[in-house]
């Protein structure tokens, strides 16, 4: 039997989040997103020392913070230099749900030129995520137009 290079569920990219305060997101992200507990590996001062969860067809990583290895959250940090984006089928509902979990709202809801309804909020530990639903389909020169449109009002495209 060969062992795979890549495990089944997951992709070449996994993203890797370091939290002050893991398990409490991992309560918000099953609130606010809908994600699911794949695995959780405690240590024994009660911080995690490694999670996985899955929001729509994508698996995170986590952990608590660990000083001593150089692994430190946003909110330790200053903030962060990561932002994620997320395709849902309704992000104006998901949105709204990730406000009633404790996400603070960045830049609220929107269609955008490139095709996009979207918004972003920041979570509780300092991350930012993008909420989005493909609205409409544009084609390359459409969306340069409509960028160059937004960029003559004195907005960044």
């Amino acid at each position: 039997m060969s062992v795979k290079p890549i495990p089944d569920g997951y992709h070449s990219v996994t993203p890797y989040l370091i939290i002050d305060g893991a398990a409490a997101a991992i309560e918000f992200y099953k609130k606010a997103f809908g994600a699911q507990e794949r695995m959780r590996m405690p240590g024994p001062d009660g911080k995690i020392g490694h999670a996985e969860i899955t929001i729509g067809n994508c698996t995170l990583m986590l952990a608590d913070e660990f000083p001593e290895m150089n692994a430190h959250g946003p909110k330790t940090r200053g903030g962060t230099t990561v932002s994620f984006c997320i395709y849902v089928p309704d992000c104006d509902a998901q949105f709204k749900q990730a406000l009633a979990a404790g996400g603070k709202e960045l830049r609220p809801l929107k269609d955008q030129f490139y095709g996009d309804r979207s918004g972003t909020l920041e979570d509780p530990f300092g991350h930012c995520w993008t909420i989005a639903t493909h609205v409409e389909d544009i084609a390359p020169e459409e969306m340069a137009r409509r960028a160059e449109a937004l960029s003559k009002e004195g907005h960044p495209a």
